[in-house]
Parts: C-alpha cells; sequence; structure tokens
C-alpha cells in the first residue's frame, strides 16, 4: 500500500475507516443482500434465495488478495466479487445482482459509505464550530488591531473575528446536510439507467432497498450525472479551506513579532532538528496542508462531471481515489485545526500593545469620521492623510500630529481626543456581530440532527 504521509500520519483513524477496502467490499455485501430481500419481497426472487444470498454475502467469504487480481482483469471489482459468492452455493449464485448492474453497487456502496464519512465530517465541524463559539464569546470584548492587506487597518476584537468563523462554519454544516441528502441515496437502474431488467416492480423494489439501506431514494438514474458527487466534493474543499484560512491565521498571529496569540506548549512540540529556540505552529501547518490537498482533489471531481452517453468511460474511476482522499484531508483539516483551538494561548496585552503601535495610527480612520463632522469626508480625509504623514516621519503620536496639524476651531469643535482615539470607542457592531454568529451557530446545531459519525467495516 503507497504510505500518505501527511493523511497515514495527522488524519482522523475514524473517517479514514469509512474508506478502507473492508469497509468500501462490506458495504456492496449489504447492497446485495438489501436488493435480494427487497426482490423477494415483491416475489421476483424465491424468499429460499434470499437465506443463501445472505449467507454467503458476507466479507468472511471475500479473498481480498484475489479480487484485487481479477479487478485488475475485469477492471471493476463486482463481477469479481460475484463470482467469489456464487462458488459458496448454487442457489445463491442463481439469483444473486438480478437484474443490477456493476454502477449500481457501487454507488449504493458509495452511498452508505459516504453517508458514514459525512456523520463524521459533521461532528468534527461541530466541535471546531463549538470551540471558536466559545472563544468568540469569552473575548468579545477583547480588543486587538483588525488588519487589511496584511497592515493596521482599524481596531476589531478577538471574539469579533472568530464570530466570521463561527458563521462560516454555520454555512458549511448547512451545505453538508444539504449535500448528504443528494448524494447518500440508492443508485439500482441497471444497464443503461432504464430498469429494465429489473422488471416491472422496478421501482418499487428501488423504494425498498433503500429503506433497508437506511439511504434516500430518486426515480432518474445518476450513472452518469455526478453533480451530487462533486458537489460533496466542494463542500468538503470549502469547509477545509475554512479551516486552512484560520490556520493561517493562528500562523501570522504567533509570529514573535505580533505574538497576539500561540498553539498550545509541549516538550518538543513544534521543535527543529538543529534550532533549539524553535516552537513552530505545526498544528496549524498540519491543517494548512490538509485544506490544500482537500480541495487539489476536487478538480478530478469536477472533472468527472464531463460522462459522455449513460456511463461514464474513465470519469467515473476518477472518483475512485478522489473521494476517499477528499474526506481523509478535510477530517485532518478539521482535526488539526480543532486540536489548535482547544489549545489556544491569547495575549490581551500583546493585542493591546500592537494597537498601540506607530503611535496609535491605527485610530486615523476614526479621526477622519470626527473630523468629516466639522469639515466634511473629503476635506477631513486630506487633513488626517497629512497628520498621519507627520506622524509617521516625524516618529510622534497621531494625537500629536492632529494637535500639530488641524486649525484650533477644528479642533475645538471635535469631541475630546482621547475619546476620539480610544479603540474601544470605535468597534462598531462588533457586539452585535458576535451575538449574531453564537445564535446563528446554535440554531443550527439544533435544527440539523447531529451525526453519530460511526465508522463502517
Amino acid at each position: 500500500m503507497v504510505f500518505l504521509p501527511l493523511v497515514d500520519v495527522f488524519g482522523d483513524d475514524q473517517l479514514e475507516g469509512c474508506f478502507s477496502q473492508a469497509s468500501l467490499v462490506g458495504a456492496w455485501l449489504e447492497v446485495e443482500r438489501a436488493l435480494a430481500a427487497a426482490q423477494a419481497e415483491h416475489g421476483i426472487i424465491p424468499g429460499e434465495a434470499v437465506a443463501a444470498i445472505d449467507a454467503v454475502a458476507v466479507p468472511e467469504h471475500i479473498d481480498l488478495v484475489r479480487l484485487n487480481e481479477r479487478t485488475r482483469v475485469v477492471g471493476y471489482p463486482i463481477l469479481p466479487l460475484l463470482e467469489q459468492l456464487s462458488e459458496q452455493s448454487d442457489t445463491a449464485a442463481r439469483y444473486l445482482h438480478w437484474g443490477a448492474t456493476t454502477q449500481d453497487i457501487m454507488d449504493t456502496g458509495l452511498a452508505l459509505v459516504c453517508a458514514c464519512a459525512l456523520d463524521r465530517i459533521d461532528v468534527l465541524a461541530r466541535a471546531l464550530g463549538d470551540g471558536l463559539a466559545r472563544l468568540a464569546g469569552e473575548h468579545r470584548s477583547t480588543v486587538m488591531p483588525g488588519r487589511t492587506h496584511a497592515q493596521p487597518a482599524v481596531p476589531i476584537t478577538l471574539g469579533g473575528k472568530l464570530a466570521v468563523f463561527v458563521a462560516e462554519l454555520t454555512r458549511h454544516l448547512e451545505r453538508l446536510h444539504a449535500a448528504r441528502g443528494r448524494l447518500a441515496v440508492v443508485q439500482l437502474f441497471g444497464a443503461a439507467g432504464t430498469a429494465a431488467a429489473l422488471g416491472k416492480q422496478s421501482r418499487a423494489v428501488r423504494h425498498s432497498v433503500a429503506e433497508r439501506l437506511g439511504l434516500g431514494v430518486v426515480d432518474v438514474p445518476w450513472h452518469a450525472a455526478r453533480d451530487a458527487v462533486a458537489e460533496v466534493g466542494f463542500v468538503l474543499a470549502a469547509l477545509a479551506g475554512t479551516c486552512g484560512r484560520l490556520a493561517r491565521e493562528v500562523v501570522e498571529l504567533s509570529r514573535p513579532e505580533i505574538g497576539e496569540l500561540a498553539e498550545e506548549e509541549g516538550y518538543h512540540r513544534g521543535a527543529s532538528s538543529t534550532m533549539p529556540q524553535k516552537a513552530n505552529p505545526v498544528g496549524s501547518e498540519t491543517a494548512v496542508g490538509m485544506s490544500i490537498l482537500a480541495g487539489q482533489h476536487v478538480g478530478a471531481l469536477v472533472a468527472a462531471l464531463q460522462v459522455t452517453h449513460e456511463r461514464a468511460a474513465g470519469e467515473w474511476q476518477a472518483e475512485w481515489d478522489a473521494i476517499p482522499i477528499a474526506f481523509a484531508a478535510t477530517a485532518g483539516a478539521l482535526t488539526a485545526v480543532g486540536s489548535v483551538v482547544e489549545g489556544l494561548r491569547f495575549f490581551p496585552d500583546r493585542m493591546r500593545a500592537n494597537l498601540e503601535r506607530e503611535g496609535g495610527l491605527i485610530m486615523a480612520e476614526a479621526a477622519m469620521i470626527a473630523v468629516g463632522h466639522v469639515v466634511g469626508r473629503g476635506a477631513a480625509h486630506a487633513l488626517v492623510y497629512d497628520a498621519s504623514l507627520l506622524a509617521r516621519t516625524g516618529d510622534i503620536s497621531l494625537r500629536e500630529a492632529l494637535e500639530r496639524t488641524l486649525e484650533d476651531d477644528v479642533l475645538a469643535a471635535l469631541p475630546p481626543l482621547d475619546d476620539v482615539l480610544d479603540p474601544m470607542t470605535y468597534l462598531g457592531e462588533t457586539d452585535q456581530i458576535v451575538t449574531a454568529a453564537l445564535e446563528g451557530w446554535a440554531r443550527i446545531t439544533t435544527s440539523v440532527p447531529a451525526a453519530v459519525g460511526t465508522t463502517r467495516g
């Protein structure tokens, strides 16, 4: 087996179990058993055939080495799977896989394992969102520099920054739920999507199979229509991208010259092999790497949308690897950044000190607005721009520069400069933003049932 250093070491074992070979084969066998039971229910195959199929269609009857060898010859694993099962019972061989096609079994198996994997992603996303929501509430008034273009902009609060991530995760949770409903459905339409071989009761059988497997059901084939698969890939990549964005914030804000937060401490955590002083933000780095990996595999799923006629000729096969890696990388990103959030250390004194760097120039917009009420916005922008230049080049505070450059009558018309230049007076709707984000998270986590996140296989 290929060793994947990032996913195999830093991934989520429970998620990866959903896509183990044992899990996939188990899902295919489960679909075959459900198909037989549904067909017997509707009088298509005899009842004794179900018992025979139930007895043979179990993982212990499958030689995985032989299955892989025959799959390389056939190109797909279901015929080799059926060969091994048929050797166990003549009755099973006669009625097994009646009217179905390879992609029916594999796509329905995909629906089962993806439902398992999406449930695990849901659990990890909720844990991250809960952690961020808690921190956003705790730090709704912890003032810090807001930055645009990587430069100081205006004051914000740590809670307000984290609230944006909470709202983003709220939308992701909605997307996960919707995408799960579109992908976790039975595929049972036969060779070219007409269900002709399944007989006149094909629709009833399909609905019965769905009920037995706990999946949704659709009445239009999706052998060639892979949009639900691509949609899940996009949702995973977007979720992983949010993890990467959060991790990059930690990387940047933990730089010693900024020093506003840091990952948890630990002996040799983030240590260098040659620089003894190093404490690298390794949890965040892992999340960034995983997020990149998840995003890159969406391209394969989008390319796989371009199926011609009624069945793919290679596009479908690209999904076989792209889907598990996208899931594994997303779970890894969630696990890594979730651990980072749980252990984050914050340094409010350093945040406040950074607000006062450059003589408090971060309050220039607040000064412009105050002056604008006296002379108009355009004139105020020019006046405060000149004062900011003087503060920067003259190595003086913004307050002193304003006092030097503004006319006495303008200064007299302003509120006290201590109030104008106090970061705590220029936070706008921050408190309401935090409240809105927390309320939105509470709504989605109560309205969408939490997944169990169990492992197949």
